[in-house]
């Protein structure tokens, strides 16, 4: 197989979301789930319903706090009667073989250094950092990656090593085989199109751009203040939402190329105009129905603009995106206390951090929009979504608060 389609969810969260899946006939009943050594659980999918899957449907019948996201797995997945028949993936087939003839043994840590999910943006894959990091695979150079690929299913290969440093979050991605670097991506009915190597295809918001997708923004005028890139929110906002015009703020001459490239992939260019540079620098005040705040860590430095932007009269919405730390566990709980009542109290303590953000913002927009206009407003909280685990005990989370003038 070229890789098997998968739901990564959290282990606490695998046994909810595999029932769901099996009563909608969506998961692969021939294979076994997998568990991936970063705590996530991989659930193969029929490639047949993997394009009706609805994640934000699926992620609200489990949990609110929840986290599940689209992954290709090459980690072989058999069923319990084929496991022991069948050895190895068709990937470590391919490789050991012409490992050997390179004069170099097999052994189970180049096994473990082959890729366990990846991602597939039409005929290219991009793989992830954690794998052929061993020096034994230098000695096959091109002869490597022509491997891969077929073992994958792919013209061309790709690999990410890290997030790059130079204030627009830029990938450092190296080209494999191949040297077309830009790939077309279609997510909920979206294309995307942009170059691997300068622009990041972020997976893990997909919660939040189905939700955004879900909004109702006819004769809404937004400002998109950090485009989401390559116009993660910018598109969905018009796509599906049907905002009238969207304002998207970009400084990544990069990712600017991309959404040009996507507006008009989209046939919306003529509803969106893009400001390039520092949006703290942006002439623009007193036109925005909704403004989503959509950077992390946190858009801070964009609050005192997406008050400025508001409509003096009307007000409107902040969509604004924070990574909040919750509370380490208490590691000095009683034994008595089981696993489930322990994830029960941390969710609490999750939802209560988020909470006291939440109001901490509230109250400090509610001051700035006082300032800027020179009269009260009132802002309500109406929603507060979790998008993902950013990292351990670190959860990106999405304020929707509604301000108006008093």
């Amino acid at each position: 197989m070229d890789g098997v389609p998968c739901l990564r969810v959290s282990q606490c969260h695998a046994q909810h979301f595999r029932r769901s899946l099996e009563s909608s006939g969506a998961v692969d009943l021939t294979l076994c789930l997998l568990k991936e050594t970063d705590g996530t659980v991989l659930l193969p999918i029929l490639p047949s319903c993997l394009s009706q899957l609805d994640l934000q449907s699926l992620r609200s019948k489990v949990a609110a706090d929840s986290y599940c996201e689209i992954v290709w797995s090459q980690t072989p997945l058999q069923s319990k009667k084929r496991r022991g028949k069948t050895g190895g993936s068709k990937l470590e087939k391919i490789l050991q073989p012409l490992m050997e003839s390179h004069g170099e043994t097999w052994t189970e840590e180049l096994r473990r250094d082959l890729p366990r999910s990846f991602q597939r943006h039409g005929d290219l894959v991009l793989l992830g950092d954690g794998c052929f990091s061993l020096p034994q695979w230098r000695k096959m150079e091109q002869q490597l990656w022509s491997a891969v690929a077929t073992g994958l299913g792919a013209e061309r290969l790709a690999k990410m090593s890290r997030i790059s440093k130079d204030g627009f979050r830029s990938p450092v991605v190296t080209m494999l085989l191949g040297e077309r670097s830009w790939v077309k991506h279609v997510d909920n009915g979206i294309t995307y199109e942009f170059d691997v190597t300068k622009c990041m295809f972020s997976i893990g918001n997909i919660t939040e751009k189905l939700r955004v997708a879900g909004f109702d923004c006819r004769g809404e005028t937004v400002v998109d203040l950090y485009a989401g890139g390559i116009g993660y929110f910018t598109l969905p906002f018009l796509v599906h939402a049907g905002a009238s015009h969207v304002h998207a703020c970009e400084w990544n001459p990069d990712a600017i190329e991309a959404l040009q490239k996507n507006l008009e992939a989209n046939g919306v260019s003529e509803c969106c105009t893009i400001h390039r540079g520092d949006n703290r620098q942006l002439q623009l005040c007193d036109i925005a129905d909704r403004v989503n705040l959509g950077l992390i860590p946190s858009s801070e430095d964009g609050w005192p603009v997406a008050c400025r932007l508001l409509k003096r009269k009307t007000g409107g919405i902040l969509h604004i995106h924070q990574n909040v730390t919750s509370p380490l566990p208490n590691t000095t709980a009683s034994p008595a206390v089981n696993d489930a009542t322990q994830r029960v109290s941390g969710k609490k303590a999750n939802r209560e951090v988020w909470q006291a953000w939440a109001d901490d913002a509230a109250n400090r927009i509610t001051c700035l929009l006082r300032d800027i206009t020179g009269v009260s407003w009132t802002t309500n909280i109406q929603h507060i979504e979790r998008v993902k685990s950013y990292a351990p005990h670190v959860h990106h989370v999405v304020l929707d608060l509604d301000c108006r003038p008093s």
